[in-house]
């Protein structure tokens, strides 16, 4: 059973960075597609990041592309970090990793293509 665990949340200001770590627990023969996800209060689970199984193509949220970069460690994959800066208020939420060895792009922004999640990382943005 594959592991994914973020690490890396806390309270910042509006305008300061966090950088956000996630880590899958089982090396594969396939690389991984990853993703990050989000939640704030009251409002639904939304797709903020994703990174291909190939690291060669990277997707973004609206609402983040331009201040957030996805980057990876390794090319399975098993160590991603999702670098957040200019955070806002808005940015409130925690944080979820996930995923999966789906090596198409098909549905890369949508939770239910990813098999694995984790527990998810607080990211609290004051202004």
């Amino acid at each position: 059973q594959v592991q994914v665990a973020e690490s890396g949340g806390g309270l910042v200001q509006a305008g300061d960075s966090l950088r956000l770590a996630c880590a899958a627990s089982e090396h594969s023969y396939l690389p991984y597609t990853v993703g990050w996800f989000r939640q704030a209060p009251g409002k639904d689970r939304e797709f903020v990041s994703a990174i291909a199984s190939n690291g060669r193509y990277v997707y973004y949220a609206d609402s983040v592309r331009g201040r957030f970069t996805i980057s990876s460690a390794d090319t399975k994959n098993t160590v991603v970090s999702l670098q957040m800066n200019n955070l806002k208020s808005e940015d409130t939420a925690i944080y979820y990793c996930a995923a999966t060895l789906k090596q198409s792009l098909a549905g890369i922004r949508e939770a239910l293509t990813y098999d694995w999640w984790g527990q998810g990382t607080q990211v609290t943005v004051s202004s």
